[in-house]
């Protein structure tokens, strides 16, 4: 029996939507901060409100950093003996629709691929990033996790 059989039933299966989470207007700051990407579209409120989207929005890459933290739906259980996990990648990622500073935004998650190598395990999560009273989503992006015995 693998160390992985117990994440197995899961895959392919939709685990669900974590609780609303807001983008404020500080928060796209501080990670215009961080990034040093201070485009006048997430920061200048004035000049956003006649631009494009009626408003500031959130960084594409601001709302991909939250795909690791953002809860999402059901827990997983963890596979015996696992002593670290790392985010080991990102594959597909498309940004859909934008992230309008004050918004509301979720996870919910879908379970691809759950894979062994040798002394690590790997899994393939689908994430969408809902926003709150879209039709499409914010992001789409397949996380790859992976946890050494």
């Amino acid at each position: 029996m693998g160390k992985l059989d117990a994440l197995q039933e899961y895959v392919g299966r939709d685990l669900g939507a974590g609780d609303w989470f807001e983008v404020t207007q500080e928060s796209i700051n501080k990670f215009a901060d961080a990034t040093g990407d201070h485009q006048w579209i997430h920061l200048d409120q004035e000049r956003a409100a006649q631009g494009p989207f009626g408003g500031t929005i959130a960084h594409g890459f601001l709302t991909l950093s939250l795909v690791v933290t953002l809860p999402g739906g059901k827990p997983l259980p963890v596979p015996s003996g696992v002593k670290m996990g790392i985010n080991y990648g990102l594959d597909r990622v498309r940004f859909i629709a934008p992230v309008p500073a004050g918004s509301r935004i979720r996870a919910r998650r879908r379970l691809v691929e759950v894979k062994e190598g040798e002394g690590f395990g790997q899994m393939k999560t689908e994430v969408t990033i809902e926003l709150e009273g879209s039709d499409k989503p914010a992001c789409v992006a397949e996380t790859i996790s992976r946890f050494y015995y």
